[in-house]
């Protein structure tokens, strides 16, 4: 069975590895990891050193407030984005919602009748008589 070693441990390994004090079959028997693997760690903690004060920070390494302001201004553009087009719904359909379109029979396509009105329309077709 593997066990996992968190980051913290195997940087303190590595340092001990690096430091010399103690040979790496002695730090084996006191962390209780295989020398091959203490080995491992130190060569890249070693090859990853001169990465630390190269001066430019990776874009990964960007803190948590700096995402969060980012989240955030997206947040309000969207928030005035979704306003504005509720507006724009709005003023098109003049206040109107779908349940405003339909007549009091249930019937679509046919318009309301004013202030509130109930009844049949009547059409007036002009007399072709003669």
């Amino acid at each position: 069975m593997r066990r996992t070693h968190d980051a913290a441990f195997k940087a303190k390994v590595a340092l001990e590895a690096i430091k010399g004090e103690k040979t790496t079959a002695q730090l084996s028997s006191q962390y209780g990891v295989h020398p091959n693997q203490i080995s491992k760690w130190k060569k890249r903690v070693l090859e990853q050193l001169p990465e630390i004060f190269n001066g430019k920070p990776k874009k990964a390494d960007r803190t948590a407030e700096e995402i969060q302001a980012e989240l955030y201004q997206q947040i309000g553009q969207l928030k005035v984005e979704l306003d504005w087009l509720k507006k724009s719904l709005n003023s098109s359909g003049k206040g109107e919602t779908n349940a405003d379109r339909h007549n009091s029979s249930g019937h679509t396509g046919v318009p309301a009748m004013p202030d509130g009105e109930t009844g049949p329309v009547q059409l007036v077709l002009p007399s072709t008589a003669g």
